[in-house]
């Protein structure tokens, strides 16, 4: 008879142990407080590696301690940029499936909107809203940048 596996139990990462992803989650938890203010910031869990030698894996959860998805990619820890485009692809793989929800929304569209490099190089909400009806698709925002208000930072035309 087999023995049931006991799958490890998931820590909290303790403040200053992945300093680049954290700073990386502090401006996703801006975006979240103004875009889904019922919802309390999401954290960093870590479990212990697969294969011996290897590093943790660590999520990007919710404050319950619910994930979705991949651990971020121990490499993204290597230039800030890196460790947010790999927190907001992680933060919004797990709000949008435990939520089933899109998150963030582009208040223009109504469309979730997706990390991207806008042209100055810095990662920003990205909406296809426009492109939709044949028309460009816009930044919203950088992450870490947005407001209650719903205003865009895409200048009318």
């Amino acid at each position: 008879m087999c023995a049931l596996f006991d799958p490890p139990s998931p820590r909290r990462v303790t403040p200053g142990e992945y300093p680049v992803w954290e700073q990386a989650l502090a401006l996703l938890n801006r975006d979240l407080a103004v875009t889904l203010p019922r919802l309390e910031p999401l954290q960093l869990l870590a479990l212990p590696p697969y294969d011996a030698g290897e590093p943790e894996n660590v999520y990007v959860a919710t404050a319950t301690g619910e994930w979705h998805g991949n651990p971020l990619d121990p490499n993204s820890q290597d230039s800030p940029a890196s460790a947010l485009a790999s927190v907001a692809d992680a933060a919004q793989e797990t709000v949008v499936e435990l939520l089933w929800q899109a998150w963030p929304l582009c208040p223009e569209h109504d469309l979730g909107m997706h990390p991207r490099e806008d042209a100055e190089g810095r990662l920003s909400w990205w909406c296809a809203g426009e492109r939709l009806r044949r028309g460009p698709a816009h930044v919203h925002a950088a992450v870490g940048a947005l407001d209650a208000s719903g205003t865009s930072i895409r200048p009318r035309s």
